[in-house]
């Protein structure tokens, strides 16, 4: 079995000063590579360390939307970063109406800055959204978004329809296993095939049976087999097929099936 979580923050605090054990976690529940994503400056400088130091782990780069104060890489700047054979994507990007409040013309600024980014870089773009349905589509619409993924999915099926109506494809995180959660549970039924995604948010977001614990890249299985059931699929079917598309959506990461089996 072949399983990778498409999200995670490898620099955070309780996953970097364990690293090595936190890769014979993933061998042991066969999550086979992971993408480290950039949310500043700083953060993109850690990931990029991470992935160039490990042969299994690819990043991203970008701004996250939660802080008007954060420092901006420019259009160009990604652009040029996006050259590098480990980083893979542009983001996490996005909308945060439920930490931000106010005129926030500045997150729609940046968000559209990184779309940009990635639609002359050729990567996809990692979207976060919260409480900001509306204005992402829009301007994911408006910018005419070439290749992506809404990150840690917590909308319901009609957001989910838009979405994938734009190209885009849509990856759960462990949220989808928590009780109070039946919208993102359809949406994780509805989902086809081609378009589905598995990933942890780690160090955040456990899913069930680990919720409230620290979460890591190797409880991706979890989240995989909870969504498997779901959609009334084997887990080894669920993985071939969550790995499948994000060799499609992140092409320049290598089909690590084809040296291991």
């Amino acid at each position: 079995m072949h399983l990778i979580d498409s999200h995670c923050h490898l620099n955070f605090d309780g996953l970097k000063d364990r690293l090595p054990e936190v890769f014979a976690n993933m061998e042991v529940q066969s999550v086979k590579q992971a993408l480290a994503i950039s949310v500043s400056k700083q953060s993109f400088a850690e990931v990029f360390d991470i992935a160039q130091a490990h042969d299994h782990i690819y990043c991203t780069i970008g701004v996250h939307p939660d802080s008007q104060e954060a420092e901006e890489f420019t259009i160009a700047e990604m652009v040029e970063a996006a050259k590098h054979p480990k980083i893979v994507g542009i983001g996490e990007t996005g909308l945060d109406y439920y930490w931000c409040k106010g005129d926030l013309s500045w997150q729609h600024q940046r968000f559209a800055d990184h779309i940009q980014a990635a639609n002359k870089s050729g990567l996809p773009v990692i979207v976060h959204t919260r409480d900001a349905a509306e204005d992402t589509l829009r301007i994911l619409k408006e910018c005419h978004t070439n290749s992506g993924v809404i990150h840690c999915f917590s909308e319901d099926v009609a957001f989910a329809k838009a979405a994938l109506d734009l190209g885009l494809y849509i990856s759960f995180s462990g949220i989808v296993t928590f009780k109070n959660a039946p919208l993102i549970q359809e949406a994780a039924k509805y989902v086809p095939v081609d378009r589905i995604l598995v990933e942890t948010d780690a160090p955040f977001l456990a899913p069930v049976p680990k919720r409230g614990k620290q979460n890591e890249p190797s409880y991706v299985r979890y989240t995989a087999e909870f969504v498997a059931n779901l959609r009334g699929e084997s887990l080894e079917t669920l993985a071939q097929n969550t790995s499948d598309n994000f060799y499609r959506l992140f092409k320049k990461v290598p089909d690590s099936r084809l040296n291991n089996g």
